[in-house]
């Protein structure tokens, strides 16, 4: 969502209290609360159906009145709760543990393998419309519904978080410094804007999921599994790469260091002590609301690239709507997810009633993501971020990313203070992510 931080925050932490079976058991048959066989082969339930839809987004059920009124053999309740992260995370599980889950669910990219390794999502790659939604996401962010099989899926997706580089157009162009198209030229210009005073932005040391996207964008994969087994390697050569790039600026002191989405943050953007910010589309209000003296001072680009000519980008945040394990419909269920998340009427709706920045490509076209916005100098930045999103590269989130992400960001915030490098957080990110996956007997590979 691109009017709040929560969407690309980890998701909460949940113990395994289960014995798992693999990954390639979640869904259809398997794990807790896995529904029989007529959900396999997606079969659509006969007479009229009711699907319970929980999620956060607000005035989610005003877009479902839309859905409603068309289709009366296919009603939807819904219930808006409060985020993931604020407790209904952990009552997801509680009631796929008591087979009382509702058939459909919000949850975070970021989070889908925790549910799936304890056999909390359907398989809906069988139900009908669902392969052929496939067109209407990027590669990246379909990998996150699929986690790389060719035939299964076990989400939609819902909005998206591409990223790309918020920048002072005015401070760029008063300093005669050219907007950074490359990393390379990013770091030369870290040493101008060092040399003027300011910094060239803020380095978050508690955002790790920001620093996976630039992983993402770099060629890396944090986690990969085999069907049986997850590959853990947070300390691949594109990590390396990002870990020393970001180790070199922080050494020379050309970023600040304090704490993302505080006041002392806000303030360092407001004043100008900060020139640029490499984030998601949701970013746009973060800044327009945390530095309102700057309005139409801002401009949008691509990220800058490791090669001169390439268009490669990622994503920070954004959520799914998966079918839980256990619902009795499934097919009507998807039929209702791929209207909700690819159609211009609901996603039109969407955009109204709760701002949503769209995963589908459909929504590149909505009257609102087209227009240029007075904050950034009536630049129409949403499509900077509707090319972004087509060139998210792909990557595979872990079964507990929250333990990943909390022991990766005490070893940054070290590192932000002199105390030990990047590179050492990861690998001992990576140490601790095997050591927690094998504690909740979630086979590991090697």
């Amino acid at each position: 969502m691109k009017t709040t931080k929560f969407l690309s925050v980890a998701a909460v932490a949940v113990a395994a209290t289960v014995a798992l079976a693999g990954c390639s058991t979640g869904g259809s048959g398997s794990g807790s609360g896995g529904s029989d066989s007529a959900a396999a082969s997606c079969k659509p339930s006969s007479g009229k159906v009711t699907l319970d839809f929980t999620t956060w987004v607000p005035n989610m059920d005003k877009v479902v009145d839309i859905w409603n009124k068309e289709n009366p053999d296919i009603q939807v309740k819904v219930s808006i709760v409060a985020n993931g992260n604020s407790g209904t995370y952990q009552n997801f599980f509680n009631q796929l543990k008591a087979k009382q889950a509702p058939d459909i669910g919000q949850v975070e990219y970021d989070t889908l393998p925790a549910f799936r390794v304890q056999g909390g999502l359907e398989d809906i790659g069988a139900c009908s419309g669902i392969s052929a939604a496939k067109k209407d996401f990027s590669d990246g962010l379909w990998n996150q519904v699929t986690f790389g099989e060719s035939k299964s899926v076990y989400a939609v997706p819902q909005d998206s978080g591409p990223m790309a580089l918020y920048y002072r157009k005015d401070l760029f162009e008063q300093a005669g410094i050219p907007v950074p198209k490359t990393w390379d030229e990013y770091a030369k210009a870290a040493e101008e804007i060092k040399a003027k005073g300011g910094n060239i932005t803020n380095f978050a040391k508690g955002d790790v999921n920001q620093f996976a996207g630039l992983v993402s964008q770099a060629g890396g994969q944090w986690f990969s599994n085999s069907g049986d087994k997850w590959d853990v390697n947070l300390t691949d050569s594109a990590s390396k790469k990002v870990a020393d790039y970001w180790q070199g600026l922080i050494d020379k002191k050309l970023v600040n260091t304090v704490p993302s989405f505080t006041d002392q943050w806000n303030a360092a953007y407001d004043s100008g002590q900060d020139w640029t910010w490499v984030s998601a589309v949701w970013g746009a209000n973060t800044i327009s609301s945390g530095a309102p003296s700057t309005s139409g001072k801002w401009a949008v680009a691509p990220m800058p690239q490791w090669k001169s000519g390439e268009s490669k980008s990622a994503a920070w945040g954004g959520s799914s709507n998966v079918v839980f394990a256990g619902s009795k419909h499934p097919a009507e269920a998807s039929k209702f997810l791929v209207w909700l998340n690819t159609s211009t009427e609901a996603l039109s709706a969407l955009n109204k009633e709760a701002n949503l920045y769209p995963a589908s490509s459909t929504g590149a076209d909505l009257p609102a993501l087209t227009q240029g916005l007075p904050f950034y100098g009536d630049q129409k930045i949403y499509e900077e971020f509707a090319s972004a999103a087509k060139d998210i590269q792909p990557f595979t989130w872990g079964p507990t990313m929250t333990q990943t992400y909390a022991d990766v960001s005490d070893g940054f915030g070290a590192a932000a203070s002199g105390s030990g490098t990047l590179e050492d957080a990861l690998k001992s990110g990576q140490s601790k992510t095997i050591a927690a996956l094998e504690a909740q007997s979630i086979p590991v590979k090697g």
